[in-house]
């Protein structure tokens, strides 16, 4: 639910692919292709007009998630990251298999000012048995993202429109938004990623 902060002006709420890992047989986000993620999802953050007075929302992956909530910090807006796990088994899970240096990035993350770490269990008590974390994370984003008004949620995605490798996905959350909101923007990394 909203806090007692004022109301943003826009909610934008972020999924996207992580950075594969290696090895990985069919590649979906190589590491060299960061920078060309990062500017789409830069560019596409510019045309809605993020900035000060607005939230941010994602999950804090390797990948999209890092690269949505450096360019929101970026931008001046406030960010929380809402992760399905403690600390140290959302970074085995979601940030460090990838190498590099993810995990920094991570804790720069956490450590900003602007910038709040949810943990779900925390929030919402223990994952229950027969649910799936990472789908219940993208509803808590979403509901969460929706408490401050369906008209003022923005969803972008970064997503090659395939499934994902299980439940909980970007596909997941963009079924899920495009049942509520209709301010969606696809980021499609078939076409970002073939950029020179």
């Amino acid at each position: 639910m909203p806090n007692s902060e004022a109301p943003p002006r826009k909610v934008f709420l972020f999924s996207g692919h992580m950075v594969d890992a290696t090895g990985r047989p069919e590649q979906r986000f190589p590491a060299d292709k960061e920078p060309l993620a990062a500017k789409a999802i830069a560019g596409a953050l510019d045309e809605i007009g993020a900035g000060p007075g607005d939230l941010a929302m994602c999950g804090g992956a390797c990948g999209g998630d890092i690269l949505f909530a450096e360019a929101c910090l970026e931008r001046g807006l406030r960010l929380e990251l809402r992760i399905p796990f403690d600390i140290p088994t959302f970074l085995e899970k979601s940030v460090t298999f990838a190498g590099g240096n993810w995990g920094e990035r991570f804790y720069r993350l956490i450590s900003h000012a602007a910038a709040t770490l949810l943990i779900m269990s925390d929030e919402l008590g223990p994952t229950p048995a027969d649910a799936n974390p990472y789908e219940q994370d993208n509803m808590w984003q979403l509901e969460s993202a929706l408490a401050w008004g369906a008209e003022r949620v923005y969803f972008i995605c970064l997503w090659d429109g395939k499934g994902g490798d299980g439940p909980g996905g970007t596909r997941h959350m963009l079924g899920e938004v495009k049942s509520r909101s209709g301010n969606v923007c696809v980021l499609d990394t078939a076409t970002i990623f073939r950029e020179v």
